[in-house]
């Protein structure tokens, strides 16, 4: 039986997000692919659709790092699972395959007295600023602010990238 130059590999994360792409079949020798504990050698960028880069390391040696362990949120994990060593490929993330679409209900009014307990005495606050809140059970969490009075405050506590489309490009250079 002859097997077809290349097969589709699809890659599904639980958000409904699939990622599908040609895996070429290798004849005599093996080219290591990207399994969920491979430690890899790649080059990645995130950026805006107009290409504006939020992060890359395209310009800089390139990042190792091991696989599942929380290096890469797992939507990008999830495009990189079974890709060949040797890849160069970019992917277009929808806001729901990515960090999401933007919720009202992320944005939130503070109290001043909240506000002042999450601050320095000298806290100068301004409008965009990213300030850090005390969560219940000893977790962080941050929003932006968008505007201030002497009552309050109103946070937008989405995620920055929430409800952008964005382009994932990652080249991979060596999986162990």
């Amino acid at each position: 039986m002859k097997l077809p130059a290349a097969y589709r590999l699809n890659v599904a994360y639980n958000s409904g997000f699939l990622c599908t792409f040609p895996i070429p079949v290798m004849s005599s020798s093996t080219v290591p692919v990207v399994t969920e504990n491979a430690y890899l050698t790649l080059h990645y960028r995130l950026a805006s659709l107009d290409g504006e880069d939020i992060v890359s390391t395209f310009n800089e040696n390139p990042a190792t790092l091991q696989f599942g362990q929380g290096q890469l949120a797992p939507f990008l994990e999830a495009c990189l699972l079974g890709l060949p060593e040797g890849t160069h490929q970019t992917f277009e993330l929808t806001p729901a395959q990515a960090f999401g679409e933007r919720s009202e209900e992320l944005i939130q009014r503070i109290s001043r007295a909240t506000l002042e307990e999450n601050s320095s005495m000298d806290e100068d606050y301004r409008v965009g600023d990213l300030v850090d809140f005390a969560a219940p059970g000893g977790g962080r969490f941050a929003g932006i602010l968008r505007a201030i009075d002497d009552d309050g405050a109103i946070f937008d506590f989405n995620h920055p990238l929430a409800g952008q489309t964005l382009k994932f490009e990652v080249k991979i250079i060596g999986i162990l």
